[in-house]
């Protein structure tokens, strides 16, 4: 069994006194696992580093079996190891895409935009509110997309101002009435317009964070999520203060 991809890197480990296992995420096979000979060694090592993107070649005897990976490097995206706030922000990506992806499944469009935001991390200053909509982007693909279309009350499209917490759907200030403080906040940035206001990033990541909690994780035996995502929203918060 084998076959030849691309995928960015999201995780590496030691295996043995040589190798290395790595997870990736790829174009046609999903988030995958094999091992790296020699993945400790100072020519590969450089290269295996959470969100490069690799040219893979996979291997096995079995297709159940983890097999081997020989690894080319396509791009570094080592500009964001000076960043915090990326490196934040690449640490939230890689970690949420282990938590929520089923092994070997492929998710094209998710993936075409993981690629497109990795590829802003350390590079536009915008970032944040294109990580917020790729919170929503993995919300849908798993499943469980919000419907931000239209008002749930009244229908209308205009004057969207909440998420209904339990249905996912969209609220106008005019339908949420007395129900208001129980609605989640909906920052225009979440509808894809606003000026990328910090603050909105904020309130629109709790919104998000509350979905990948009910609904996702709660969909794969109640996991907490990983903890840098925490970490990511914790150091947007205090850029905002």
């Amino acid at each position: 069994m084998e076959w030849r991809d691309q995928g960015a890197l999201l995780s590496v480990r030691k295996h043995g006194e040589t190798s290395a296992i790595i997870e990736v995420f790829t174009a046609e096979h999903g988030r995958h696992a094999g091992v790296v000979r020699g993945g400790v060694s100072r020519k590969i090592a450089p290269i295996l580093q959470p969100g490069a993107q690799l040219d893979l070649s996979w291997r096995a005897r079995l297709e159940e079996h983890i097999g081997s990976f020989t690894v080319e490097p396509v791009k570094s995206r080592a500009a964001i190891l000076s960043d915090r706030a990326a490196l934040a922000g690449l640490n939230a990506v890689c970690a949420l895409l282990c938590f929520a992806l089923p092994e070997r499944e492929a998710h094209p469009t998710l993936y075409a935009r993981t690629i497109a935001m990795l590829d802003l991390l350390g590079q536009n200053e915008a970032w944040p509110v294109a990580y917020l909509k790729w919170e929503l982007s993995l919300l849908e693909d798993m499943g469980f997309g919000l419907d931000l279309s239209r008002c749930a009350v009244t229908g209308e499209r205009e004057d969207l101002a909440y998420v209904s917490p339990k249905s996912g759907r969209a609220v106008s200030a005019e339908g949420a009435g007395d129900w208001a403080e129980r609605l989640l906040p909906l920052p225009p940035e979440l509808l894809g317009v606003g000026t990328g206001d910090a603050a909105n990033v904020v309130e629109g990541l709790h919104t998000t964070g509350h979905f990948l909690t009910r609904w996702l994780a709660h969909s794969l035996g109640d996991k907490p999520l990983p903890e840098a995502r925490a970490r990511l929203v914790d150091r947007l918060k205090r850029a905002v203060t």
